[in-house]
């Protein structure tokens, strides 16, 4: 917890001079009380003094202005509160190798299976976009609060050969932030067009942020092999952490490296999680190994819930002032109730 204007409780010191005027308040009405002849026929007339119940208001009282002379100093507490307008990116590989069987029943299936499981648990006001890339990448869907467009972009995946994760990543970028014109010449491989006068002057200069510090999106990705073509996966790192934006990285299958066949044919691959570790270590991620399907099952359900939430500084001023609030209140109906008088 830290405070906005903690000057404010030096007004704190006020509360032992209550103390000491209630003390001495006391003293005066007993000093002043009628001394009577008689002290046990006046008990037996009054029946059993106030006791402890006395106190017990102007204790409530003193609590009460201790608490609303602490809201003045505006206290705020970091809290976990649910995302708004946020944008998940699932940007999966879909390479060759995703077919092989050491996740069963495959890679591919695996990660299908896990990802739509990840759709459905996200709270609908997420908008998810998919990402698929191997040699090349290519927007399969892009965000959309739907589901069901979500879950079939998912079945509509095809393979194809090669492997370029930062193709991936820096398609992820562009459909996040469509109005920052990012260069995909070094993706699609067409030449990039020069932009007209008009759209250099709209085009704002970018800003650099704190890396981590975008908490309306967040990308997601998945691979189980390294990369062999297109742009440097952590040049595309380094754009993503510019903007802020957290890259969460999934490896699945090989570790170590061995060559896998199907079809008649056969691979050498080996997933790079050097790699992967770093993209996550530059956008102030995570990264996640999962070496079967329920492992990627796993991983996709913490994310899930660890993407829903974010981390915001928020001002509790108001629950200290509605607490001291209350505490008067009660201080104020015992006092009534006992003895018939407010304080």
């Amino acid at each position: 917890m830290t405070l906005l204007w903690p000057d404010w409780l030096w007004s704190l010191l006020l509360l032992p001079l209550l103390v000491l005027l209630y003390q001495r308040l006391l003293a005066r009405r007993k000093k002043n009380s009628v001394r009577l002849a008689s002290v046990a026929i006046v008990r037996q007339a009054l029946g059993p003094g106030p006791g402890w119940r006395r106190h017990v208001p102007p204790l409530l009282l003193l609590a009460a202005l201790a608490l609303l002379l602490f809201a003045t100093a505006r206290p705020v507490v970091k809290l976990k509160l649910p995302a708004r307008d946020q944008t998940i990116i699932l940007a999966m590989d879909v390479s060759g190798s995703m077919r092989a069987t050491d996740v069963k029943p495959n890679r591919m299936v695996a990660a299908q299976e896990a990802a739509k499981a990840f759709t459905a648990a996200l709270p609908r006001n997420v908008r998810i976009g998919v990402v698929s890339f191997a040699g090349t990448a290519a927007v399969v869907q892009a965000p959309t609060h739907s589901r069901e467009d979500v879950v079939a972009a998912i079945d509509r995946f095809q393979m194809q050969r090669a492997t370029a994760i930062g193709s991936g990543l820096i398609l992820s970028l562009a459909t996040l932030f469509p109005e920052e014109g990012i260069d995909l010449s070094q993706i699609t491989g067409a030449r990039a067009m020069p932009a007209s006068p008009e759209e250099k002057k709209e085009k704002k200069p970018f800003v650099p942020v704190e890396p981590g510090s975008y908490g309306s999106a967040a990308v997601i990705l998945l691979t189980d092999g390294q990369r062999t073509t297109g742009p440097d996966p952590l040049e595309a790192a380094k754009m993503a952490a510019e903007r802020g934006v957290k890259v969460f990285t999934v490896g699945i299958g090989t570790k170590a490296g061995e060559t896998i066949g199907f079809e008649g044919w056969s691979m050498r691959v080996k997933l790079d999680e050097d790699t992967l570790k770093a993209i996550a270590n530059a956008t102030r991620a995570n990264y996640f190994y999962a070496g079967t399907a329920e492992d990627l099952k796993q991983v996709y359900q913490g994310l899930s819930s660890r993407l829903v939430v974010e981390t915001k500084e928020t001002e509790v001023s108001a629950l200290f002032a509605a607490a001291g609030a209350l505490l008067v209140v009660l201080a104020a109906g015992l006092s009534v109730w006992w003895f018939g008088r407010v304080l």
